[in-house]
């Protein structure tokens, strides 16, 4: 009887140990919106569902704990203006867990060789939502609130936060904060206190939207000229912020502004020929009637939207705007080894050339529209 006392004893401690070894490996964690979710307190491996998931995890240096892709990556596309793939194009080599805007597929999750521990997801309502990719699966599901830098800055830094304590980045994850506000900071102060007259009026046209758009499609509260304090054409501070995000501009509105400059979102090369915002500067008589087309002010930027918003060239694209604009004030820049240098501590790369030959030479050029 001793001896079964014993025994049980010992069985009971034993299980005792494995569940608080078990306690030990799991830890708490919030997601954007709220939600308590128990994962491994080290993950080994993981997968990123929705447009621009897998962005945040090359921000942080974690990509080697991916177990699969959504196909967008493994896609051979003539342009392509995602920063962080053109640096890890050993993507293009993972297996696939679904396709791409987070229409995941739970089977293909649960049949890869290397299952994921962790899914984290951003744009919810894409697809399946998190609840039900948790419950078709089995994994958690942390959802991220994308954000951007223009009315939802903290909600970005906050993904990044969140993502970087489950992944153990935290430093990681407040070192990318304290760089992209230095580099607000930095570009607010050089420009502040230029004097109104001397702002010309700019516009951007063809920014992409789900896709390549033509010429009227704009982002009138566009990151890089709020950075500069420089006058938008397409800005109208008296509207709500949904009304801020995208907006398609008719060409009557556009002759009414007159933009004095004209920038191009790359990203409309995508479209057809006759599609695309260059295409319609150089043949459209209406637009050609616009002074900057006349003058031959149009240049070309980095994609703002490519697979949800290019953080790292949005900030690239300001330096451009701001030495182009104000020479003065950006003396010590040159645009390309500044993009070089914020790439590189985005996604430890140096990509310009590559993203530069991927929109046939046009990113921060004087584009001809004769």
């Amino acid at each position: 009887m001793r001896k079964i006392k014993i025994i049980v004893f010992i069985f009971i401690s034993f299980n005792i140990f494995l569940l608080s070894a078990q306690n030990i490996q799991k830890v708490k964690i919030t997601d954007s919106y709220g939600k308590e979710k128990i994962i491994p307190a080290d993950i080994k491996h993981l997968i990123c569902s929705g447009s621009g998931a897998l962005r945040l995890l090359t921000y942080l240096g974690a990509q080697e704990k991916i177990a699969a892709v959504d196909d967008i990556e493994t896609k051979k596309n003539i342009f392509d203006a995602r920063v962080y793939a053109i640096a890890n194009p050993q993507f293009k080599n993972y297996p696939t867990f679904g396709e791409f805007r987070g229409f995941d597929n739970p089977e293909l999750i649960l049949g890869l060789k290397t299952t994921p521990e962790v899914i984290f997801k951003v744009y919810s309502t894409l697809g399946y939502n998190a609840d039900e990719l948790e419950k078709k699966t089995g994994i958690p599901v942390i959802l991220l609130n994308y954000g951007d830098l223009s009315y939802n800055k903290e909600a970005f830094f906050n993904s990044l936060r969140i993502m970087g304590k489950a992944l153990k980045k935290e430093k990681r994850a407040e070192e990318l904060i304290s760089y992209i506000k230095a580099v607000i900071n930095d570009l607010n102060i050089r420009t502040k206190d230029i004097p109104e007259n001397k702002k010309k009026k700019c516009y951007i046209g063809g920014v992409a939207q789900r896709g390549p758009q033509a010429f009227h499609s704009t982002e009138p509260a566009y990151p890089p000229f709020s950075m500069i304090n420089t006058f938008n054409t397409a800005f109208d501070k008296s509207k709500g912020t949904k009304e801020l995000a995208h907006a398609y501009i008719s060409k009557e509105k556009i002759i009414e502004w007159d933009p004095e400059i004209i920038f191009i979102d790359l990203a409309t090369l995508q479209a057809e020929s006759k599609g695309n915002a260059l295409y319609e500067l150089k043949n459209d008589p209406v637009y050609k009637e616009l002074t900057a087309v006349k003058k031959g002010e149009v240049y070309g930027l980095l994609p703002y939207n490519w697979y949800s918003i290019n953080y790292e060239s949005i900030l690239a694209n300001a330096y451009y705007l701001g030495k182009l604009l104000y020479p003065e004030n950006f003396k010590d820049i040159d645009p390309v080894k500044k993009a070089d240098e914020i790439f590189s501590f985005f996604v430890g790369k140096p990509v310009f050339k590559e993203m530069d030959n991927e929109f046939q030479n046009m990113v921060f050029k004087k584009l001809s529209v004769k």
